[in-house]
Formats: structure tokens, C-alpha cells, sequence
């Protein structure tokens, strides 16, 4: 009879349901550090994959840990060696070596905190940060899939050749170099995975990439089979808090250095200078905790100081960003097409801000080249030109087509599956 499924129909239809039973039950481990450049682009997808149904922990320092928990995801608190978000950026060294080597002994010193603490609550997938050493490790031991969630660009075919091997020469030559080398060697190999340290940090077996195409260099020559680019993961940021824009502004200019590299009071006088008294114009000014708004002495009534604002929400309704060109950052100045001048800081936002200037997007300005006239050339040409609106119409329609958080939620869970 039609009207009576049959029972390969029955047996598909259990077996879906079981399916679908078995992948609302699925526990899922996220592991990150205690930065909010790590942080913040993974909360989205977290937060999707709570609402589907899952059980997300999440492994972080406590100082996220509110910030985490507001995902619905159960934190996982462990305790960390790195520097924080507001401690001075000198804590982080000033060689390639001081900087891995805080991570290595992080890691090294997170682990058994870690395995602790999944002591029989062992994940069924392991998503991690690309800092989170410690993560990768346990998947192995665990025996579970471990995807990558990465914030920033990855390796392209060639990378090594191009990037790593010439930055890595001169420290590998040395005998701290060596020594780096041979105890996370040791470490590797004392936890089963015989991966070298290159390959472990920067060739994940699976990753979804949480920046846009566009920010990515040699995208071409990136391995699909192992990165998918989701795009932003931003989520509408309501809990950040809103922003009005003053009725009497023309023009809104938004400055923000991030949250790590942020003592910059001379850099911040130039802005007040470059903006202050330019007509039809409101400056945004987010210094960070490192300076005191004293520090700056008075500003004209245009120019609002703040330590912290909700830049999703300002960049929603300003015409310019003064930014330092982080991953999170660029993203969410190409997401509401805002024009960029870009002063980068450190690592990744010096390759960020020529890919946004190659983009045609931004202007890129180094710090002791950003002074009042050059800052306020470089706006009024940005704002002014049609081509720039019309390169970040095209970037932000080309963004909107590469999946976001529902994409990066679609592709764990059809890992999960698998």
C-alpha cells in the first residue's frame, strides 16, 4: 500500500532519528587563552552550537570565564602563566623566542590541569584556538577529531619556504633556539605525537578559518581539504553594550588599537589633534587601561575618550576606522564597510594592513609615521572616494556569501557525523 512506509522507509527513518538523538547529545571541548583576539571571533559559533543542542565546555582562564559563560557554554577554568590582556605588552618580550617560548611553557604547565579537569568527561570533538597547545594533545590521547578555529591567516602551500624558514633562521642558529627546539620535541614525543613543532603549531589536521577570504594571503594556494574559511563570526553583540551617534555629527571616525598594545598616548594625542578641530567631524577614541585618560589632558567636545566601547556597534554607523589591523578588527571594518586607515602593532596586523590597503579598502600608516596631517589626509581621501566605497560593498557582499557561524556550526557537526 502508498500509504504505508516500508520498512527500509521505518529503518532510514530510525536511523536518521537516532542520528539527530546521538548528535544533540554530542559533547564538544573548545580550548583558548586568555586574549580577546583568541577569544571573541569563537563566541558565535559556540553559542550556535549550544543552542543545536550540544554540551559545549570551554576550556579558558578565568578572566573569560564570564565571557564564556554567557554562550551557554559550561566553563572549564584553568589556570594560565601568559601575560594578560591588561598587563604591560613588554611582559610578551621583544624576540620571536621570548614570545614561543611563553607559550611552549604555558602549554607544558596547562596539561595536566587540563586532563584533570576532562578526567572522565572526555569530549566527543575537540575544537581549539590556535595558541592552545594543550588541546591538540589531548585530542590525540583521547582519540578524538580536533578541529582548528583559527582567528587569523593560515599556511599556504609554500608558507614554510616563503615565511617560516627565513623568520626561524637566525633563532634556530642559536643555542636557545636549539633548545626550544628539543624540549618541545621532548614534549611532543612524551605525549605520542610524533609531529615536529612546525608542523604541530602551524599544520592543524582540520581547520575552519574565522577570517574573511580577502584578509588571507596567497588564498589561492591554501589546501581546502584542511581550511574552509567561514568568514566573521559575529553575532549581533548586544550584550556589548550600544552607541548613539551624536545628531550633530557629519562625519564619525572611530580610533581602537585592540586590547593588548595599547600604551600608545603620544599616538592617541596625534589622533585628537587630526580630528578635534575638523568640522562636522566626532572622534571615538578607545585608549585601553595602560593609558589614563589624564594623560591626554583636555580634548575638544568632539573627541570622546573611552577605555572600552562596543566597536561592533560604533563601526555600524562611522564613516572611518583607525584600527591596528588585528584579524577581529579588519574583519569587522570590511563587514560594515567602513574605510580603514590601518597602524598596525605587532605580528599578523603588519600582513593584515597591506592586504587591506591591497584590497583598496585602507590606507596603511606606521606608528611613527602617524602624525595629525598624515592621519587626516589619509581620512579625508578615504571618505571622499567612491572607489573605496565601492571596493568595500564588493568585499563585504563576497563575505556574506561564506557560511559565518551557521556555516562553522554545519561543518562540526557534519564532522561529527563523520
Amino acid at each position: 500500500m502508498s500509504g504505508t512506509p516500508s520498512l527500509v522507509q521505518t529503518s532510514c527513518t530510525r536511523r536518521l532519528v537516532s542520528c539527530r538523538l546521538w548528535s544533540m547529545t554530542s559533547h564538544i571541548a573548545m580550548f583558548s587563552i586568555a586574549a580577546h583576539g583568541h577569544v571573541n571571533p569563537s563566541l558565535e559559533v559556540i553559542r550556535e552550537l549550544v543552542a543545536r543542542g550540544h554540551r559545549v565546555t570551554y576550556a579558558v582562564p578565568p578572566l573569560f570565564a564570564e565571557k564564556v559563560a554567557e554562550t551557554g557554554a559550561e566553563v572549564k577554568p584553568w589556570n594560565s602563566t601568559l601575560p594578560g590582556p591588561d598587563d604591560d605588552p613588554a611582559a610578551w618580550g621583544s624576540e620571536l623566542l621570548d614570545h614561543v617560548e611563553l607559550f611552549l611553557a604555558d602549554a607544558m604547565q596547562a596539561l595536566p590541569q587540563l586532563a584533570e579537569a576532562y578526567q572522565g568527561d572526555e569530549p566527543d570533538l575537540v575544537l581549539h584556538d590556535i595558541t592552545a597547545y594543550p588541546a591538540r594533545v589531548l585530542a590525540h590521547r583521547w582519540g578524538v577529531p580536533a578541529i582548528s578555529l583559527s582567528p587569523n591567516l593560515v599556511a599556504w602551500e609554500g608558507y614554510e619556504e616563503e615565511v617560516a624558514e627565513p623568520m626561524w633562521a637566525e633563532p634556530k642558529s642559536t643555542e636557545r633556539g636549539q633548545a626550544y627546539y628539543a624540549r618541545f620535541q621532548g614534549w611532543l614525543r612524551e605525549n605520542g605525537i610524533g609531529l615536529d613543532p612546525d608542523a604541530f603549531v602551524g599544520r592543524p589536521d582540520r581547520s575552519l578559518v574565522l577570517i574573511p577570504r580577502a584578509l588571507q594571503p596567497n588564498a589561492d594556494r591554501v589546501d581546502e581539504s584542511v581550511y574552509t574559511f567561514v568568514g566573521a563570526c559575529q553575532g549581533g553583540r548586544g550584550a556589548e553594550g550600544e552607541w548613539r551617534r551624536p545628531v550633530s555629527a557629519e562625519k564619525v571616525a572611530l580610533v581602537s588599537l585592540g586590547s593588548s598594545f595599547t600604551k600608545r598616548p603620544d599616538f592617541y594625542w596625534e589622533c585628537v589633534r587630526a580630528f578635534g578641530d575638523l568640522p562636522g567631524w566626532h572622534l571615538v577614541l578607545q585608549i585601553g587601561r595602560q593609558v589614563d585618560p589624564a594623560e591626554l589632558g583636555a580634548v575638544p567636545e568632539n573627541v570622546e575618550v573611552r577605555s572600552w566601547v562596543p566597536q561592533l556597534a560604533i563601526l555600524r554607523q562611522a564613516d572611518l576606522f583607525v584600527t591596528h589591523a588585528g584579524a577581529g578588527g579588519s574583519q569587522e571594518g570590511l563587514a560594515t564597510a567602513t574605510p580603514m586607515i590601518a597602524v598596525p602593532q605587532a605580528v599578523d596586523q603588519f600582513g593584515n594592513a597591506d592586504m587591506l590597503q591591497g584590497l583598496g579598502v585602507a590606507r596603511r600608516i606606521d606608528t611613527e609615521d602617524a602624525t595629525a596631517e598624515a592621519l587626516r589626509e589619509a581620512a579625508l581621501a578615504l571618505v571622499d572616494d567612491p572607489e573605496v566605497a565601492r571596493r568595500l560593498k564588493e568585499v563585504q557582499a563576497e563575505m556574506a556569501q561564506e557560511g559565518g557561524t551557521r556555516g562553522a556550526a554545519d561543518l562540526i557537526e557534519a564532522q561529527l557525523r563523520a
